[in-house]
């Protein structure tokens, strides 16, 4: 009887959580309410319920159990997202990320076959998003310095939009946040997971993507037939070329050059290390936080040095603090996810699909699909990849554990698979933006994203079935 209860109570959940995301809904607070309906349920249920601090009443228990899941994210994971991001904001106040940006897309100048630009910039905008990790952010930024850019070279207009609406998908960072708490929750520090699993299949991965952009966008683009060129599109929608405008004076072509390096810093911090611990047989790496945290004190020097003025140079490092505060967001989702979670084991149902899978044949085969399969239904209804890969994180290590494979066989396919699909929804925020900006409907960008990005998904797990 109770193990029907709680496929029920499971069903119920599960149906409230997708419909919330298909009609865009802040996920965070049904999570939470989520979580604790089926603690409470579980009480009701008289099934045990963990707490990691003794509370006078089994009434309290899911209340404290929220308060373990703050806990315990703040001071591990959540401590390193706040810090990423506050670095972010600090580098976008300064001007280095648009430096950063500049930098890169001004050299699509000089390449004239438009064709063999379709590859390079669809890796040059993924390589973006390790200095700026947010879609929609990125595809602004992309709109307003590259599309112009592209547009004169002769590229047609949905190519372009194409490789600007995928240009976040799969980039191998220990600065995202969904690195970082996938991590956490396999108990490796970020530059392993990172480096070891996710970057084992993602580089491939995107090499091979970007050969698919090159034939599918040629294909598209012969098949539409020639479209109005840049300067009608100019004339036509009144848009402003954007590319020759700069938001802070740096002085000279070295320190510009030194501002375009810092939003990549603590990636080379990381990788130096990585790389000088492989050489002299360690295992230790640095933390996130603390590369971080040497970035930013790097970029305050700088600061100094071109600024000459102390006390502005100091009030602007408040920047830093507000971006970590802007980030809370993205901790409270991953602590809502956690809570949702600890709901589910309460009420038994972990327990009955890890006895299932002991049972099912092939269910280190399987499981991965499932999962990418119910990763791609989501992701697609609701536009949003990064809330369902929160949402799933905890319950990676207890699903493999059942089918009886690595958490990485798990981890890596789901979270490769949520963030290339994210440009397949026609209500993605990215998609919006792309066809709001270009003058193109999202079911004509959809049509030039899906069979990258899903091609990108089959490569993906055939070369995790093989790889992990």
């Amino acid at each position: 009887m109770s193990q029907t209860i709680a496929i029920i109570l499971t069903l119920l959940s599960v149906g409230i959580l997708v419909y919330m995301l298909s009609k865009k809904m802040d996920i965070k607070i049904v999570l939470f309410a989520l979580g604790l309906l089926l603690l409470y349920c579980a009480v009701f249920m008289g099934n045990k319920v963990t707490v990691l601090q003794p509370v006078s009443s089994q009434f309290l228990k899911p209340i404290q159990v929220m308060i373990d899941q703050f806990t315990t994210t703040l001071s591990q994971a959540g401590f390193v997202i706040l810090l990423l991001a506050g670095y972010s904001a600090y580098m976008s106040h300064i001007g280095a990320n648009d430096i950063t940006v500049t930098g890169l897309t001004s050299s699509m100048k000089g390449i004239k076959s438009v064709y063999l630009l379709v590859p390079i910039v669809f890796l040059m905008d993924n390589i973006l998003s390790l200095v700026v990790p947010s879609a929609s952010n990125l595809a602004i930024i992309l709109l307003a310095t590259l599309y112009p850019v592209l547009r004169s070279t002769g590229m047609s207009r949905l190519t372009t939009a194409a490789l600007i609406a995928t240009s976040a998908t799969i980039i191998p960072t220990p600065l995202g946040s969904d690195n970082v708490a996938m991590a956490n929750a396999l108990h490796m520090s970020t530059t392993q997971y990172v480096f070891n699993y996710h970057a084992l299949i993602s580089i491939p991965t995107l090499l091979l993507m970007a050969l698919v952009q090159y034939f599918w966008q040629k294909h598209e683009d012969k098949k539409d037939g020639p479209e109005i060129s840049y300067e009608q599109e100019l004339k036509e929608y009144g848009i402003e070329d954007e590319t020759a405008k700069t938001t802070k004076a740096i002085n000279g072509k070295f320190m510009r050059f030194i501002y375009g390096v810092l939003p990549l810093m603590p990636i080379i911090i990381l990788i130096v290390n990585f790389i000088f611990n492989i050489a002299q047989g360690n295992d230790s790496t640095m933390s996130v936080q603390a590369v971080t945290l040497i970035s930013w004190i790097i970029a305050i020097i700088i600061e100094l040095i071109n600024c000459r003025d102390a006390k502005q140079v100091l009030k602007d490092t408040n920047v830093f603090i507000k971006g970590m505060g802007n980030a809370m967001g993205i901790v409270v989702l991953l602590i809502a996810a956690q809570t949702y979670v600890q709901g589910l084991n309460a009420i038994g149902i972990m327990s009955m699909i890890q006895n299932a899978m002991l049972h099912v044949k092939g269910a280190g085969i399987l499981l991965p699909l499932i999962m990418v399969a119910f990763t791609a239904v989501i992701v697609i209804l609701s536009g949003s990849g990064i809330a369902l890969i929160f949402a799933m994180i905890p319950l990676i290590v207890p699903l493999a554990k059942s089918a009886g494979i690595a958490p990485q066989q798990l981890s890596v396919p789901i979270q490769l698979a949520g963030n290339l699909l994210r440009a397949v929804s026609p209500v993605a925020a990215v998609v919006l933006i792309v066809s709001e900006a270009t003058h193109v409907e999202p079911g004509q960008i959809i049509k030039r994203t899906t069979v990258p990005m899903i091609s990108g998904v089959v490569i993906m797990l055939i070369l995790s079935f093989i790889l992990l």
